[in-house]
């Protein structure tokens, strides 16, 4: 008897389904035919009509990139307050950019995603060869208007005494196209007759950006013999470790500072005007001195393609042309 309730029982329930689906197949059906009734106008599509979508249009004004030796972090301090007084200075609308590498630097300038680069000169003889242009060139506040590659260890490692102790020892760089991070270090170990071979590694520091902090922590941490710098990165540095654990080895010779450079095809009534503002800055004006400082420099002063021909002769002498 129970059996035959169960049975009984799941008829019915199939039933109700079957109504409901009917029910509901009906609905669909009703509302169907009262989107296509006979007082409907149709809408007729003309296919050989068609309009292209507008695509978005980016984001306007002089772009400016430090190339990222340092966090992008970095890059904003030192340079936020010289973007924002070129805006001012020039009437131009500006608008910082941040490159996560080397190498996409040099390809956004190539493409016009950068119109004002801040650059290393090694960078820049790439960039020239593109149809960048250096205009301005920077004095450090040293005083100076050119700048060198420390080689740098742990201030306890007592295999290293000169430069020549580097030979078979593992190096970590900044990137192989950076100036003082790695290529004036190169000129100098080939100068004392040390090859790239010669090394027991050559490593590169990890980015996007902060690669020079990087190379001193890692020198720091001892997973590299030792590093290579651009001088006055320790000075960045200051503070945020013991630089009392950290010996400079040695000092490359020096090559001109780095440089602002426009790329192909910038206006050139708009490098004029950047020049200029670049120019005027003084460190006897206080709100200038307060630029000036935030970026570490004293001056900017006026540069030509021929002041780097010095750092052109390093790389055909390493073979880097």
């Amino acid at each position: 008897m129970a059996t035959a309730c169960v049975r009984t029982m799941k008829q019915g329930f199939q039933r109700l389904a079957t109504l409901l689906l009917l029910c509901m197949a009906v609905l669909c059906l009703s509302v169907l035919c009262a989107g296509c009734s006979e007082n409907e106008p149709v809408l007729r599509v003309d296919m050989t009509k068609r309009q292209e979508a507008a695509t978005p249009t980016p984001m306007t004004g002089i772009t400016y990139a430090y190339l990222p030796q340092y966090s992008h972090t970095t890059s904003y301090k030192r340079h936020h307050m010289l973007v924002e007084y070129l805006a001012k200075a020039t009437g131009l609308p500006f608008r910082q950019v941040f490159p996560d590498t080397f190498d996409d630097h040099v390809k956004m300038v190539a493409q016009g995603q950068i119109d004002i680069s801040f650059t290393n000169p090694f960078v820049y003889i790439k960039l020239a060869r593109q149809g960048a242009r250096g205009f301005a060139r920077t004095v450090k506040s040293s005083g100076k208007a050119d700048f060198r590659s420390e080689i740098i260890c742990r201030s306890d490692n007592r295999a290293l005494k000169t430069p020549a102790d580097c030979r078979g020892k593992r190096w970590i760089a900044v990137d192989p196209l950076s100036a003082g991070g790695f290529l004036f270090a190169l000129g100098h170990f080939h100068d004392l007759g040390i090859k790239r071979q010669d090394f027991a590694e050559i490593a590169f520091a990890p980015g996007p950006g902060g690669k020079q902090e990087n190379v001193v922590l890692a020198v720091l941490a001892g997973k590299y013999d030792f590093g290579t710098i651009r001088e006055g990165t320790l000075d960045v540095l200051r503070g945020r470790i013991d630089l009392d654990q950290i010996r400079i080895l040695a000092r490359t010779k020096a090559y001109p500072e780095w440089l602002f450079a426009a790329r192909k095809g910038l206006d050139e009534r708009v490098v004029e005007k950047i020049g200029k503002a670049l120019f005027a800055l003084n460190q006897n004006n206080p709100e200038h001195e307060a630029i000036l400082g935030a970026a570490g420099l004293q001056g900017i002063i006026p540069a030509t393609d021929k002041d780097f021909d010095a750092v052109r002769e390093l790389a055909r002498k390493l073979e880097l042309d």
